[in-house]
């Protein structure tokens, strides 16, 4: 699932893909939001990514898309 997050000050977002459900990163978020201290997620690979609480802009979370493959596909 992708997880993209805004920061301030900083003109790109950043684009994280973990295997947690929209649930839980959702919880993450609100316990980060409720102890003002940092938002943290690992990725796919293992990797974690910390943000500071008091520098999120936004965090956007998507839904599992299946990606049709060939040419054919709609």
């Amino acid at each position: 699932m992708e997880v993209k997050i805004g920061v301030r000050s900083v003109h790109r977002e950043l684009v994280v893909e973990t295997d947690l459900t929209p649930d839980q990163v959702e919880t993450a978020l609100r316990d980060a939001l409720g102890g003002q201290g940092v938002f943290a997620l690992t990725d796919s690979k293992g990797r974690r990514v910390i943000v500071p609480v008091s520098a999120l802009g936004f965090v956007e979370i998507g839904e599992d898309e299946q990606r049709p493959v060939g040419f054919g596909a709609r």
